[in-house]
C-alpha cells in the first residue's frame, strides 16, 4: 500500500498499525501476576518455601495437569512415572513433602559444610600426630571394620538409592532419595580418604585388610548378603523400606552409633566419631524424610490399611535377614583394646529405637525382636 505528497510526488511506504488487544499470553492483570512466587498448590504452612515452589508439581502428572496422559513413554510401554513401579499405594502421592526441604542449592551447601568439616579434622590430626597415640588393636579395629563399612555405604550408594531416584513417583520423593543417594556416596568416600591417611600416617596400619573382610571375614558375610539381597530389589518402596527403616536400624545405626561412636574416645581417638558422625547426621535426616513418606502411606484414609499389610510382609522378609547380619557382628566388639559396652546392650538399644520407629509409623512389631 503506498501513497504519493503532494509536493515532491515522492512515493512513501506506510506500515500496518500494531493493535494490542490484551489477549496475548502474559498481557492479563491480576493481584499476583507480578509476583515470584506461585499459588498453583497448597503450601504446608501458611506461606510457601523456597523448596516448595522448586519441586511441587514440577514433575507432571495426568492425574493433575496432562489431560491427554503422558507426552513421553518408555519403548516397553508404561510412560512417565508409573505407580506400579511399587506395590504400595496413596490416595495422592504429592502430599510428600521432604521435612528437611532439600532442593538443588541445599545439597551442595550442605555437603560442602561436612567436607570441610572433614578435612578440617583430618589435617589436624595428621599435623598433631594423633595416630601415633592409637594401640595395634584399634588400628586393627579400624582398618578390618571401618572398612569393610566403607563398602555397604558405596553399595547402598551406587545400586540402591540412585538406582531408584528416578523410580518414584513425584519430583519431592525422587529428590530427596537421590540427596540420600549424595549422602552415602560423600561418606563412603570419606571413609576411604580416612583409611588412605592412616596408610601414610603408620606403618601399623593395613589399608587394604577391609577388601579381604568384605569378601571373606565370617563376621561381615551376612551384612554383605543383606546389602546384594537389596540390590537385586525391583520394587522402588521396598528398596527404601528394607534400607532406611530396616538395615539402618538394626545393622547401620548399631555399627555406627552403638559400637563405633562408643567406644573410640575410650581408645584414644576422637577423629574417627568425627567422621563417622557425619554418617549419623545424615542418616538422621534420610530418616527424616523416610519416615514422613511410610507415615503418609500408612495413615492413608484410602489405601493406609492395605499398605500395613504390604510393609507387614516386607518386615517379615528383612528382619529376620537385618538381624542375622547383626549377631553376626557380635565378635567385633571384643576386638578393641577397651570394650565400653557390649554386644548386647548395642542391640537392645538398637532394636529398641527400632521399636520406637515401628510404632510412630503404626506397624506390628515383628515377632523376631522378642527373641
Amino acid at each position: 500500500m503506498t501513497a504519493t505528497t503532494e509536493n515532491t510526488g515522492t512515493k512513501q511506504r506506510s506500515f500496518p498499525k500494531i493493535e494490542f488487544t490484551d489477549s496475548e499470553a502474559g498481557a492479563l492483570e491480576f493481584p499476583s501476576s507480578r509476583s515470584r512466587t506461585f499459588n498453583y498448590y497448597t503450601p504446608a504452612k501458611k506461606r510457601s518455601t523456597m523448596y516448595e515452589d522448586v519441586t511441587v508439581d514440577v514433575q507432571p502428572d495426568p492425574d493433575r495437569h496432562l489431560s491427554q496422559g503422558w507426552i513421553y513413554g518408555f519403548g516397553d510401554g508404561p510412560g512417565g512415572y508409573p505407580q506400579e513401579w511399587t506395590a504400595a499405594k496413596s490416595s495422592n502421592w504429592h502430599a510428600f513433602l521432604d521435612p528437611n526441604e532439600e532442593w538443588d542449592q541445599t545439597i551442595f551447601r550442605n555437603n560442602s559444610k561436612v567436607v570441610h568439616q572433614v578435612e578440617l579434622c583430618l589435617s589436624n590430626a595428621k599435623r598433631a600426630r594423633v595416630y601415633d597415640s592409637w594401640n595395634t588393636p584399634w588400628l586393627t579395629f579400624i582398618s578390618r571394620n571401618l572398612g569393610a563399612w566403607m563398602h555397604a555405604e558405596n553399595g547402598l550408594a551406587l545400586h540402591v538409592f540412585t538406582s531408584i531416584q528416578r523410580s518414584c513417583p513425584t519430583n519431592m520423593i525422587n529428590t530427596a532419595v537421590a540427596v540420600n543417594a549424595a549422602h552415602k556416596m560423600r561418606f563412603a568416600q570419606d571413609l576411604a580418604l580416612f583409611n588412605l591417611d592412616l596408610s601414610e600416617a603408620t606403618e601399623d596400619f593395613d589399608g587394604a585388610a577391609h577388601q579381604e573382610v568384605w569378601q571373606s571375614a565370617p563376621e561381615w558375610q551376612p551384612t554383605r548378603e543383606v546389602v546384594e539381597r537389596l540390590t537385586a530389589v525391583p520394587d522402588w518402596c521396598e528398596l527404601l523400606f528394607g534400607s532406611n527403616i530396616v538395615f539402618e536400624q538394626l545393622v547401620g545405626s548399631l555399627f555406627r552409633s552403638e559400637l563405633v561412636m562408643q567406644i573410640a574416645a575410650g581408645n584414644g581417638d576422637y577423629i574417627t566419631p568425627t567422621i563417622v558422625g557425619t554418617g549419623e547426621h545424615d542418616y538422621d535426616r534420610d530418616l527424616a524424610y523416610t519416615r514422613n513418606l511410610f507415615r503418609l502411606l500408612t495413615r492413608d484414609p484410602e489405601v493406609g490399611e492395605s499398605n500395613k499389610e504390604l510393609f507387614g510382609t516386607w518386615l517379615a522378609t528383612w528382619v529376620p535377614r537385618c538381624l542375622d547380619a547383626a549377631r553376626a557382628l557380635q565378635p567385633i566388639w571384643s576386638q578393641p583394646a577397651d570394650k565400653a559396652v557390649t554386644f548386647a546392650s548395642s542391640l537392645d538399644a538398637a532394636t529398641g529405637k527400632f521399636r520406637s520407629l515401628l510404632e510412630d509409623l503404626g506397624l506390628d512389631i515383628p515377632k523376631e525382636l522378642d527373641k
